[in-house]
């Protein structure tokens, strides 16, 4: 069941959002499973959160070939 995140979820996010570099962020779409860990790590929030943030950025993003 799909269900929004939490505020401490959000707040995660943020966090983790902040740390990115500007080609990241413009770019996060492409983001190599590496890339996500190292971004989570750094950010010191749930793996598993932010592969699920930016899997979903991912998919609503790539373009219809």
């Amino acid at each position: 069941m799909l269900a929004s995140p939490s505020k401490d979820e959000v707040e995660q996010l943020k966090k983790a959002v902040a740390i990115m570099t500007a080609d990241e962020i413009k770019n996060a779409g492409s983001l190599t499973d590496e890339q996500v860990k190292k971004i989570a790590q750094d950010a010191g929030i749930d793996l598993a959160l932010f592969a699920i943030f930016i899997n979903g950025y991912a998919l609503n993003y790539k373009p219809v070939s």
